[in-house]
């Protein structure tokens, strides 16, 4: 059986992905695993008083979660502080072993708990994001009937989790009966992998588990890119459930035409229902994000801190609250009052931060310099090599260093379409870290914009 010490190991890497970077390393990884109690609790220590409340008060649900994915049979947690230690047993029953294989998981899992969390009370909706929610209240509201599959996409860090994570919150409430799964596409994998390496009985046991939920939700899909096996086995899932009338919901970083060696009948498929986009948040609704995670905080903060905020992280709502979260933490730990200049000092640990927009006629411009070639080349027609290089780093630096979508940076450059700005960007992306000719040119390149 796993001890307290082994189990706390195995939670830290999720609870890193749970939690801010801020809060994560002043309170999560402060705290010292002690035993498993005689009452099948993980008992941690905490530091002091302020750091035990703190936890019990706003981490212990989602530390509680974490624990029991990688240890189903504790009952919960507990926080103690180190005076306490001898009201808690660190004695474990020899029988208890034998409990835990009864309880075990079998091959394919539980699935990931739902985060109480993360709910569709807490979801800011904004004229970014207003259509996808709308389809995922639909969807909680009636599964299997509306929308199915509903597949969202959207880059990292603006809510795609957060809004399954809601499907599956009301749908606990509404329809207590369904069986709900939520996975992410490597459990997924990790699972089916799992299944194969096993005999009949544990490929029986995966397809049973998953062809009978009511209701199947798979995070990051773009990740079974090019996994042909595990393309196959969710197809057959896919068309048992939605044929059955089941609820499916995936989530991805980009639309279903733009995942690279995805399997056109799958595709399709994710085609059937409804597709939607979230993009990034305008600034009102990040200053109405960022002003209800500070209520939460208890913390009250100007509205030009929160609007300076607001301004130099556009485009990851996550980076945005962590921010928040660690200007809240210094101006407690300074008893300084949270101000501009609080947050200016902290803004370098973050890497979405707009300083300025970069214009793409500044990256055009430095990309013809580079190579010493003119603009009506580099984004004409001619296919040559020493053309057509230079013309996908140019979209792909667009990509990376603008906020344009990439139907915008197509239509830049030579009205191209966004397929072809997707098939640069993966190109110059997947080339940088072996041919050196093509990373230095990046770099330089990027060197020269930063400097205009």
């Amino acid at each position: 059986m796993k001890t307290a010490h082994d189990i706390w190991r195995d939670m830290l890497s999720d609870l890193e992905i749970e939690f801010s970077a801020v809060s994560f390393d002043v309170w999560i990884k402060t705290l010292a695993p002690y035993c498993i109690d005689d009452k099948s609790r993980l008992v941690l220590i905490a530091t002091n008083d302020e750091h035990k409340l703190k936890v019990n008060s706003s981490m212990k649900i989602t530390i509680k979660l974490v624990a029991q994915k990688v240890a189903p049979y504790l009952a919960d947690i507990v926080v103690i502080v180190d005076g306490e230690k001898d009201d808690y047993s660190a004695a474990v029953k020899e029988d208890e072993g034998a409990e835990e294989e009864k309880r075990k998981e079998s091959v394919c899992g539980i699935g990931t708990p739902i985060n109480p969390k993360y709910n569709f009370e807490e979801f800011v909706v904004g004229k970014s994001n207003e259509l996808t929610v709308a389809a995922a209240h639909a969807v909680s509201e009636a599964p299997g009937q509306k929308f199915n599959p509903l597949f969202i996409y959207g880059a990292s860090g603006l809510g795609k989790t957060h809004i399954m994570h809601a499907i599956g919150n009301s749908l606990l409430l509404s329809h207590p009966e369904l069986k709900v799964i939520y996975v992410t596409s490597n459990k997924f994998l990790n699972d089916f992998i799992s299944s194969i390496g096993n005999s009949k009985e544990s490929q029986n046991t995966f397809r049973d588990k998953y062809r009978s939920a009511d209701v199947l939700m798979i995070d990051d899909i773009q990740f079974i890119s090019g996994k042909e096996r595990t393309q196959e086995e969710l197809f057959h899932t896919f068309n048992d459930l939605h044929d059955a009338g089941k609820q499916l919901v995936f989530t991805s970083d980009r639309s279903p035409g733009e995942i690279p060696d995805l399997e056109e009948r799958l595709r399709t498929r994710f085609e059937w229902g409804l597709i939607t986009d979230i993009q990034p948040p305008d600034i009102e609704t990040r200053i109405v994000i960022l002003r209800k995670k500070a209520q939460k905080l208890q913390c009250n903060i100007p509205l030009d801190v929160l609007t300076f905020m607001a301004e130099k992280i556009e485009s990851n709502v996550r980076e945005m609250e962590s921010l928040l979260n660690k200007v809240v933490f210094l101006s407690g730990l300074t008893g300084k009052p949270p101000s501009v200049d609080l947050v200016r000092d902290t803004l370098k640990d973050y890497r979405n931060v707009t300083e300025e927009k970069i214009p793409p006629e500044a990256i055009i411009d430095c990309v013809c310099k580079y190579f010493g070639m003119n603009s009506a080349d580099l984004l004409g027609k001619k296919k040559n090599k020493e053309i057509v290089e230079p013309r996908q780093i140019c979209m792909y630096l667009m990509a990376d260093l603008t906020n344009m979508p990439l139907e915008t940076v197509g239509n830049v450059c030579g009205g191209r379409d966004h397929t072809t700005v997707m098939h640069a960007r993966d190109k110059i992306e997947r080339l940088m870290p072996t041919v050196s000719r093509i990373k230095t040119a990046v770099d330089d390149i990027k060197s020269m914009v930063f400097k205009k």
